[in-house]
């Protein structure tokens, strides 16, 4: 049975603490929540288009290959945030990119202006999972799984804030915020699963269970 857990962040506030001593990087590391959805709603309007009128591609197999591609970046967003995210560094230098790419959000959980990701870093992530999997898939499967994978990742991205900053009350979305909110303030080295904990629930690094 564990005690009460140490407090294990700087400021439970929506504040931001800075960075960078440019103030183009310190720029480049905040995002407004809605910045996600501008960009990529475009990009997934646009392959859906290719898979449709361009490929062809029957609708069965566009289901097939968008719920596929979803799933994949459950699995995706499941790695990055333990094996990436939370990657223990052994020198000053890994200690501060840790801090700069999850570090501050733990130790800053309610910042708003950085709970998504930054297209400083998921523009180029992107573009490098799209040539894998095309390189996988061929250039026509890929367009309809790419559709699925992006809108993955921004409903973990919009879930991400809203776990964060709604007054939720829904309960299939308060049970999402309760096991982020366990990886925040119980254990981090648990509760990797941020818009879905299947991943938590597969590889064992769920909580345990809790009387409500």
């Amino acid at each position: 049975m564990r005690g009460i857990m140490a407090k294990n962040f700087v400021s439970n506030k929506d504040v931001t603490v800075r960075m960078f001593d440019s103030s183009f990087m310190e720029a480049l590391s905040k995002v407004h929540p809605a910045v996600p959805l501008i960009i990529y709603i475009p990009v997934i309007a646009y392959y859906l288009y290719k898979a449709i009128e361009v490929f062809n591609i029957e609708s069965v197999n566009i289901l097939y290959l968008v719920v596929l591609g979803i799933l994949v970046w459950t699995l995706t967003e499941y790695m990055l945030h333990r094996f990436i995210f939370h990657y223990n560094p052994k020198s000053k230098f890994g200690e501060k990119i840790h801090f700069i790419f999850h570090g501050v959000h733990h130790d800053y959980p309610n910042d708003s202006r950085r709970l998504v990701m930054p297209p400083s870093v998921s523009v180029p992530l992107a573009v490098l999972f799209y040539f894998l999997f095309r390189a996988i898939l061929g250039i026509n499967n890929v367009a309809p799984f790419f559709v699925g994978f992006l809108t993955g990742y921004l409903f973990y991205d919009m879930t991400h804030y809203a776990v964060h900053h709604f007054n939720i009350h829904n309960k299939f979305w308060l049970a999402l915020k309760k096991h982020h909110m366990r990886h925040h303030f119980q254990d981090a080295e648990k509760g990797f699963g941020v818009s879905s904990p299947v991943w938590d629930y597969i590889v064992g690094t769920d909580f345990p269970k809790t009387k409500d």
